[in-house]
């Protein structure tokens, strides 16, 4: 929900709406399936602590995670308009999630258009995310996959404050990176090495730091609009 302040303009009446849906949280433990695949679409939420992401079982039996959920994020938009879930969702480690409802969100949205377009904004920013891990699973190397999704997180985190001196917490295992990027465990293993010798990145358990970001970013000609450009002009006028 942090994003909707950063990229509109929101009245006390809209920020007032926003903390409506996150007067039930729940505390959630590491692993907790929230819902299933092909599950009733019944509720949204945010997640106000930990991480989760998003997956779809394969008849091989792996799994492809699809999303990675940080703090402020709302999960489940997705599913909106459908009547199943197109994903599972998992949480990655300990945290807190506020559920919400369809009607909670009919609400939010007849009383306030500006925040009824920043929150589908953000549901297609999301979608976004999606479209950029297609182009980089289909055309980039091992290290290059690697390499963008680490500077996405490192830009996503910093966005809600949870980078210091280029470090970061990232609770995920190297199999769930695999699964996110479609490598072996120990492929990823040999990757974060690459890495590692060439300066870019150091990992210490569940702490990463990018000792030179705009270097890790240059390898991949990562371009950030679809994570950092702001709302368009229009979306001002609904405020």
């Amino acid at each position: 929900m942090q994003g909707l302040g950063r990229h509109a303009v929101l009245t006390a009446e809209d920020k007032a709406l926003l903390l409506g849906l996150e007067l039930n949280p729940r505390r959630v433990s590491a692993g907790e399936v929230l819902w299933q695949e092909s599950a009733d679409v019944d509720l949204f939420c945010v997640i106000k602590e930990g991480w989760a992401y998003s997956y779809r079982n394969l008849g091989n039996g792996s799994m492809q995670i699809l999303k990675v959920y940080l703090p402020g994020d709302i999960i489940g938009m997705r599913d909106f308009g459908f009547t199943r879930r197109l994903a599972g969702v998992a949480m990655i480690n300990d945290g807190v999630i506020s559920p919400f409802t369809h009607q909670q969100l009919f609400e939010l949205f007849g009383r306030s258009p500006a925040l009824a377009a920043g929150i589908m904004a953000t549901a297609v920013r999301q979608q976004a995310i999606l479209t950029e891990r297609l182009v980089y699973l289909g055309r980039y190397a091992a290290h290059e996959r690697l390499a963008h999704f680490l500077y996405e997180l490192y830009l996503r985190l910093k966005r809600i404050g949870a980078v210091e001196e280029n470090g970061f917490h990232m609770p995920l295992s190297q199999e769930q990176i695999g699964d996110a990027l479609g490598l072996s465990a120990v492929h990823v293993s040999r990757t974060f090495s690459m890495l590692r010798d060439e300066g870019l990145v150091i990992r210490d358990r569940q702490h990463t730091v990018l000792p030179d970001p705009d270097a890790l970013a240059r390898l991949v000609e990562f371009n950030g609009t679809y994570i950092d450009e702001a709302l368009p002009p229009v979306f001002q006028s609904f405020a």
